[in-house]
């Protein structure tokens, strides 16, 4: 028994002797040299600086179609989509009101004709009987003062008549105005374009008391739309008209389309205590796929450089591990906008002195005396290659 036990437990420290010694050699030594940087070149190339923005897409030309008169709507002939033609009748209010309105202008208007000539009539009455009075004074046969009475009947019928005159056009102008409000009860497009919106129905009441109601909205063309996009003020600055633009939709996510800067309006949008301003961007929709109200995410060009050096934006942040009384050294003679890379000759650093251009989204401009296309420059290591990584992927502790 006792030799058993002897031989069991020999055993079992011979695998522990042998799993130890494996992984001691195996294992990866704590003291391996971790390399500070990777290697990446100097390139040529094209680089050019964005302004990001959201927007909205919307056609350059809308046009809310609304009623000026109150009424229940009778007939619709447009709906969403349709094409209509300037002055095309798309919808009717129901006229019987404006209709019978119209009638009493016009029956009162011939009752104020009627009443005018009645007054002429007495003007040359009363004149006759005044020129008849005048020539029997003449004759002294009869007193002035009757003379005098039919003159002044003569005139108050004159002024009389100039009443009913007055009726008479302001009757007309009743009948005018009625007339343009029955012409009203008939909405018409006032544009060449597409119904983007139908905001009644047929038996709808629409009230215009206070404002006219909005019954279709249209668009005079869909080929040519707009973009709506707010800009930081900490960038509009740099935006100007005419520069080029893409964006993308998330309708189709793996096209870009294309514009340009029309207008920088100044009225600003404060949001949360961020002013923004309003940057308009005309667009070709030819093929419409482009809709109203799309939301676009926006790139604005606003700086380009062709066929410029040009180095990961990493690399202008890589800093050796140098004793920092070396790097002060270095940095000591930096002025304004100036920038340290590190060119590679071999396991060599050595800093150049370099000025820095436009700064994109991966990529930076760079100028310098000493750089050339293709040159070595060392670049922070990327965090998964700079992870020490075992031997084996069994791990013990």
């Amino acid at each position: 028994m006792a030799h058993k036990l002897t031989k069991l437990l020999t055993g079992i420290l011979l695998l522990a002797a042998l799993i130890g010694g494996g992984w001691y050699v195996l294992r990866e030594p704590d003291t391996d040299d971790v390399p500070t940087y990777s290697q990446a070149q100097l390139r040529r190339g094209d680089i050019s600086d964005v302004v990001s923005a959201t927007g909205t897409l919307s056609p350059i030309n809308t046009v809310l179609v609304g009623s000026q008169v109150s009424g229940t709507i009778q007939h619709l002939y447009a709906d969403f989509n349709d094409q209509v033609k300037q002055g095309q009748v798309i919808a009717q209010i129901d006229p019987a009101i404006f209709t019978a309105k119209r009638a009493e202008a016009q029956a009162n208007l011939k009752n104020a004709e009627a009443a005018r000539d009645k007054a002429w009539i007495e003007v040359l009455d009363t004149k006759r009987e005044y020129d008849r009075q005048a020539g029997l004074q003449k004759k002294k046969l009869v007193a002035e003062s009757v003379v005098d009475a039919a003159r002044f009947a003569s005139q108050a019928a004159k002024g009389e008549h100039q009443v009913k005159v007055a009726s008479v056009a302001q009757a007309s102008a009743v009948l005018e105005r009625e007339q343009v409000n029955l012409d009203y009860t008939t909405i018409r497009t006032p544009i060449d374009g597409v119904v983007i919106s139908r905001d009644v129905d047929v038996g709808q009441t629409v009230a215009a008391s206070l404002q006219a109601p909005t019954l279709f909205t249209i668009a005079n063309d869909l080929t040519r739309m707009q973009v709506e996009a707010d800009v930081d003020e900490a960038f509009i600055g740099q935006v100007k008209e005419g520069q080029p633009v893409s964006f993308t939709v998330f309708a189709y996510p793996r096209r870009e389309f294309s514009g340009s800067v029309a207008q920088v309006r100044l009225q600003p949008k404060v949001e949360a205590g961020v002013v923004k301003y309003n940057c308009i961007i005309h667009v070709d929709n030819a093929d419409l796929a482009l809709k109203p109200g799309m939301t676009a995410t926006v790139s604005i060009e606003v700086a380009r450089r062709d066929k410029v050096l040009t180095v990961p934006n990493a690399a202008l942040r890589y800093v050796p591990p140098w004793p920092q009384e070396e790097l002060d050294r270095v940095r000591e003679s930096l002025k304004s906008g100036e920038a340290i890379l590190w060119r590679l000759d071999g396991d060599t650093l050595t800093p150049l002195t370099v000025t820095a251009g436009i700064i994109g989204e991966k990529v930076t401009e760079v100028s310098g005396a000493d750089l050339a296309d293709g040159m070595a420059i060392a670049v922070p290591l990327k965090r998964e290659d700079s992870e020490r990584k075992r031997r084996f992927g069994l791990s013990l502790f």
